[in-house]
């Protein structure tokens, strides 16, 4: 797989075309110098072909903005990634022009025989017929006038400096004729994809091309070329995500030790080690392979309290190192053991058991510290850490090494806890065993019954056990039935999450729902509907001694004063109708 390596002065916009060639926004990006310090690699995918892309730090000779060894050490870098590449992609500033440092950089591309192509970038605004002529001085070829931001002349890039480099491991998929441009007799045969042009009716070239037919045939029927039945070997056991490498982040607080740990783990200088905090800015991705095992180190930025974060550039070191923490599968805490261990370290901790990842705790710069001291950090790990019981605690120093190699057994332990599958004949057993010692408690006036369990997930372990009133469960007998999974299952540096679930009632729409009550609940409501009906009595009295008071008072001709209005009822009298004598009667007397 051919690399290709992005260097150049800071500031040029080495992180964006990287993120514009591999599609993605892994490399941080930033409108001021010396942002990116370590090498980073990424995949790019260009024409059906891939390669390999690194994104590097800015070779600056002097820079006041940073300690001159952090400077050296990017700039060792930046040449490290020349050394390594196939092809040299020069960056430079077409608005600042030449720089002191690319004379220098130009002579080491030079002098390494590397393939080189110079990007003139940030052209926007610029005279295209001008910009970026006064870098052919540097001679290095031809000058490619671009702007990343913008994907201006990143094509053109492609097509002209990388896709002749890939071209020498193969033709790219625009450079295979269409198939029904095949000529007539040429028929492809299926079977032989992995040969490059062979067509089916080609038996030249000094190859026997019937027998190696007759030999594919017999050993799909499992025999050998000569007749004899082929010896298969011994099934091993499948081993879920054997195949995958372990990938383990190492985290912690700013100036801990996590980069001098990986380079330690490494076994070179792969990343950029200052004392003082805050020199990794970016998570790296780097592969290793240690006793026939591959694994993925990923060293992260530290991460300090949010009050005393107010970079952005911080802001989003911070943001990468946890999106680390839920990419990986273990975990590696760091903690400085001359520091003690402060609250951000539970934190980061909790940020960890929440994401669901296996630990493994490193006590780094154990060296040099006093019996007594290192008691007092014992038992305040101890103390603090008793909820993380089931992870490895060591205690090493980085920069000596000791104790660095046991990491591999326990972050190995803690990925194969985390990934290893359990049958549900073995989950139910446990669960029938731990209810056999311990019952679980009585909620409402029924104790909780827990029915079956089951797998639910891995990685983390996930179990899911289904009964009836399972969603009262107290914690402490939920940690209870953790533990008794842990002790036999053997499960060491991961947490195991526990979920219940209850059945739905199937009569539950057929039957209104039963209603169990207390006896203090059952005494109100018997005192509650005796005083209902008191006042339905004492307004039942009341509104009959008002209708006598109104018929005594109809029947005397006297007035009365009521204290509301009277309801109109259908008994009320109705007054008599007037007829023709009485009108007569009342004429004669006027």
């Amino acid at each position: 797989m051919k690399v290709v390596a992005l260097v150049g002065c800071p500031n040029v916009g080495k992180s964006t075309l990287f993120n514009r060639l591999t599609k993605t926004r892994d490399a941080l990006v930033a409108d001021f110098p010396g942002l990116t310090r370590d090498r980073k690699y990424g995949r790019a995918l260009y024409d059906g072909r891939e390669y390999v892309v690194i994104d590097t730090g800015g070779i600056a000779e002097d820079n006041v903005d940073q300690p001159q060894g952090l400077t050296s050490r990017m700039t060792s870098q930046a040449l490290q990634a020349i050394d390594e590449c196939d092809l040299v992609l020069f960056l430079v500033d077409a608005r600042a022009g030449i720089m002191p440092g690319d004379y220098s950089v130009a002579d080491y591309i030079r002098r390494a025989g590397k393939k080189c192509a110079v990007v003139a970038n940030k052209v926007d605004g610029l005279d295209p017929e001008t910009a970026g002529a006064e870098f052919y001085a540097l001679g290095l070829g031809e000058v490619y006038q671009t702007a990343v931001v913008h994907g201006r002349g990143v094509g053109i890039l492609l097509e002209e400096a990388i896709a002749p480099l890939l071209r020498e491991e193969g033709p790219l998929d625009s450079d295979l004729p269409p198939e029904e441009e095949l000529q007539d007799g040429e028929v492809w045969e299926k079977g032989y994809e992995f040969l490059d042009n062979v067509p089916a009716d080609k038996d030249g070239g000094g190859f026997d091309w019937h027998a190696f037919r007759q030999e594919q045939r017999a050993r799909q029927h499992g025999l050998n070329p000569d007749g004899t039945p082929i010896e298969l070997p011994q099934e091993r056991p499948e081993v879920p995500f054997s195949d995958l490498p372990i990938k383990f982040a190492i985290v912690g607080k700013p100036n801990v030790g996590k980069s001098t740990l990986t380079n330690r783990l490494l076994g070179e200088e792969r990343v950029i080690v200052a004392d003082f905090p805050g020199t990794t800015r970016d998570s790296i991705y780097i592969p290793l392979e240690r006793n026939n095992k591959k694994y993925i180190v990923i060293d992260t930025a530290g991460v300090r309290k949010r009050r005393k974060v107010s970079e952005a550039v911080e802001k989003f070191s911070i943001v990468k190192t946890l999106k680390a923490i839920e990419d990986c599968n273990v975990a590696l805490l760091v903690i400085d053991a001359r520091a003690h261990i402060s609250d951000q370290d539970l934190s980061l901790l909790g940020f960890i058991i929440d994401s669901g990842r296996s630990l493994v705790i490193a006590v780094n710069k154990w060296d040099g510290l006093d019996a007594s001291v290192k008691d007092e950090i014992r038992m305040e790990l101890n103390q603090r850490l008793g909820f993380v019981d089931f992870a490895r605690v060591h205690f090493i120093s980085a920069l000596h090494g000791t104790g660095v190699g046991n990491l591999f057994d326990s972050i190995d332990e803690a990925y194969a806890s985390a990934t290893r599958r359990h049958s549900s004949s073995t989950l139910n057993r446990i669960l029938r065993a731990a209810v056999a010692e311990h019952e679980p408690p009585i909620s409402g006036g029924r104790r909780i019954k827990m029915k079956f369990a089951h797998a639910g997930g891995y990685n983390p372990p996930r179990i899911i056990i289904h009964g009836n009133k399972v969603s009262k469960v107290p914690d402490a007998y939920k940690r209870y039935i953790i533990n008794c999974y842990r002790k036999a299952l053997n499960i060491m540096g991961t947490p195991v999450i526990v979920d219940f679930r209850e059945g739905e009632n199937p009569y539950a729409n057929e039957k209104p729902a039963q209603k169990r009550q207390t006896q203090s609940q059952m005494r109100e409501e018997r005192r509650q509907k005796n005083n209902e009906r008191m006042w339905e009595r004492a307004d039942k009295r009341a509104e009959n001694a008002e209708k006598k008071a109104i018929a005594k008072a109809q029947r005397e001709g006297t007035g009365l004063v009521l204290s509301h209005r009277p309801k109109k009822t259908a008994a009320v009298a109705k007054k008599p109708k007037r007829t023709a004598g009485k009108a007569i009667a009342r004429q004669n007397k006027k």
